[in-house]
C-alpha cells in the first residue's frame, strides 16, 4: 500500500491539472502551480520545503532554456521576415515535389533532433516548415508530425545528446554499434509516427495555428536571401555542435582545443553565433536598420514569452515529483515483474518520463536503475541504450516541456495536442521497443 498511494496522488494530481485546464479553462502557468502544490501537500513535503521546490522547478528549465528559446524564436523570425525559410521551402519543393515532403521532413528533424537541443531543433525549423505547407498547399499539421517525429527520435537516440550519451557511457556499450543500431531502430519508428500516422489522425487538415508560428506573405524570388546562406543560418548551430563533438573526441580532455570547442559547441554559444549570422547576413545585408533588426528581435522574444513561462510552469510539476520520490516508489513496484529485462527498462524509464516530464531525465535515471540487469541477464549493452532511449521518448502529459511548447506554439487544443504530439510520441516508443525485441533475437 505505501507504494501505491504515490501513484494514486500523481494520478489525483493529473486529475486536477486536466480539470482546471479544460473545465475550468484556467491558465495553464496557474493549472500547473496549483496542481504542483497540491500534489506536494498530498505527497507530505514539508511546507518549508515547497517554495524552495517552487523556485528549483522553476531555475532547472529556465536556466537551460531560456537563452535557448530565446535565441531559437529569433533565428525564426529573421528566416520569416528576411524570405530565407521562403527560399528554402521553394527550393525544397522545386526539387522533391510535394509527393516526397514528408520523408524530406523526417530526414531534416532526426538531422537535427541529433545535432541539437529538440527545442532548438523545433523553433528554428517549424516556421520554415509552416512555409512549406503553405507554399505546397498541404495543411501544416500533415508536415509538422513527421518533422516532429524525426526531430525527438533523433534527440533521444543518438549521441552526444545527453539521455543517450549518458545511457552508452553507464552500460559501456560502444558507440559506433549505438549508431548502427539506432538507425536500424529509427527507420521503421519515425515511418510509422511521421508518414503512416498522419493518415490515422482525426481532424489533422483542420488544426487551426496560432500566431505566434503563423509564416509571413510569400516575397518575389528577387527579393529572397540565396539558398546557401537561408539554410546556413539554421544549421549552423548543428555544424558547431557536430564539429565540437568530434574534436573532443579526438583531442585530449585537458587542451585548450578541447575546451575552445566545448564553448563554442555548447547550446547557448552555438546559438548567439547563429544569431549573429544571421543578423548580419539576413538583415543588414538585406538594408534592414539597427532599429528595425531590434523592433524584429524584441517581436520574437515577446512571442515566446508566454511559451516559456507556461513551460517553465512544467517545471514545478516535475521538481515536485523527483523530490517527493514518487518516482523511486513507482520504480519499486515494477522491479519484480517477471519479464524481459529489455521491457522492464523500456517500461521504468516510460514511467519515469512520464513522471517527470524530461526524457534525458529519463533516460539518467533509468541509467542508473537498469544498469545491474546487463551482467545480471546478460543483456546486449547497446540494446539496453537503445530500448532505454526511446523508452525516454514516448507519451508526455500537460506538465513536459516539449508537450507544452508542441501545444503553445501552434495555440491548438489539448485533445488536439494529444491526437498529435502526444500519438506521434507513442508510436515512436512502441514501434522502437518492438524493433529492439527483434534484434534482441539476433544480437546477444
Amino acid at each position: 500500500m505505501a507504494h501505491i498511494m504515490p501513484l494514486l496522488w500523481v494520478l489525483v494530481g493529473i486529475a486536477l491539472l486536466v480539470i482546471l485546464i479544460v473545465k475550468v479553462k484556467m491558465h495553464t502557468i496557474l493549472a500547473l502551480m496549483v496542481s504542483a502544490i497540491f500534489l506536494a501537500f498530498a505527497e507530505g513535503m514539508p511546507i518549508d520545503k515547497i517554495v524552495a521546490t517552487i523556485q528549483m522547478g522553476l531555475s532547472s528549465i529556465l536556466g537551460t532554456l531560456t537563452l535557448i528559446v530565446i535565441f531559437g524564436a529569433v533565428i525564426g523570425k529573421l528566416m520569416t521576415e528576411s524570405g530565407a525559410s521562403q527560399q528554402i521551402s521553394d527550393t525544397i519543393i522545386n526539387l522533391l515535389g510535394v509527393r516526397y515532403l514528408q520523408y524530406a521532413l523526417l530526414i531534416i528533424g532526426t538531422i537535427f533532433g541529433m545535432a541539437m537541443f529538440y527545442e532548438v531543433a523545433f523553433l528554428i525549423t517549424a516556421p520554415l516548415v509552416i512555409s512549406i505547407a503553405k507554399k505546397a498547399n498541404i495543411p501544416y499539421m500533415r508536415l509538422i508530425v513527421p518533422l516532429v517525429a524525426g526531430a525527438t527520435m533523433g534527440h533521444s537516440i543518438f549521441p552526444p545528446q545527453p539521455g543517450p550519451m549518458a545511457l552508452t557511457t553507464a552500460f559501456h556499450a560502444n558507440i559506433s554499434l549505438v549508431y548502427i543500431f539506432g538507425l536500424i531502430v529509427i527507420i521503421p519508428s519515425i515511418i510509422c509516427s511521421g508518414i503512416i500516422l498522419t493518415k490515422f489522425i482525426p481532424g489533422i487538415d483542420k488544426m487551426p495555428l496560432g500566431d505566434i508560428m503563423a509564416p509571413p506573405e510569400f516575397k518575389p524570388a528577387n527579393e529572397l536571401p540565396g539558398f546557401g546562406i537561408s539554410l546556413l543560418v539554421p544549421l549552423l548551430p548543428a555544424i558547431l555542435m557536430i564539429f565540437s563533438s568530434i574534436i573532443r573526441l579526438i583531442v585530449d580532455k585537458d587542451s585548450e582545443l578541447f575546451k575552445v570547442a566545448a564553448f563554442l559547441g555548447s547550446a547557448e554559444i552555438s546559438m548567439l553565433i547563429a544569431v549573429l549570422v544571421g543578423i548580419f547576413a539576413l538583415g543588414v545585408l538585406r538594408g534592414k536598420s539597427g532599429q528595425q533588426i531590434t523592433d524584429t528581435l524584441s517581436v520574437a522574444i515577446s512571442g515566446v514569452s508566454n511559451v516559456l513561462l507556461v513551460i517553465a510552469a512544467g517545471g514545478i510539476m516535475k521538481e515536485v515529483i523527483i523530490n517527493t520520490g514518487v518516482g523511486n516508489a513507482i520504480v519499486s513496484m515494477v522491479g519484480n515483474i517477471p519479464v524481459s529485462p529489455l521491457i522492464l527498462a523500456w517500461l521504468i524509464t516510460v514511467i519515469i518520463r512520464i513522471l517527470t516530464g524530461q526524457g534525458a531525465v529519463a533516460a539518467i535515471t533509468a541509467a542508473g536503475i537498469v544498469a545491474p540487469m546487463i551482467d545480471a541477464f546478460h543483456v546486449n549493452p547497446v540494446l539496453m541504450v537503445l530500448v532505454c532511449a526511446v523508452g525516454s521518448n514516448t507519451m508526455t502529459l500537460m506538465y513536459d516541456g516539449g508537450f507544452l511548447l508542441f501545444q503553445q506554439s501552434f495555440k491548438i487544443s489539448m485533445k488536439d495536442t494529444f491526437k498529435t504530439w502526444g500519438l506521434l510520441e507513442l508510436v515512436n516508443s512502441l514501434v522502437g521497443l518492438a524493433v529492439v525485441m527483434l534484434l534482441s533475437l539476433f544480437v546477444h
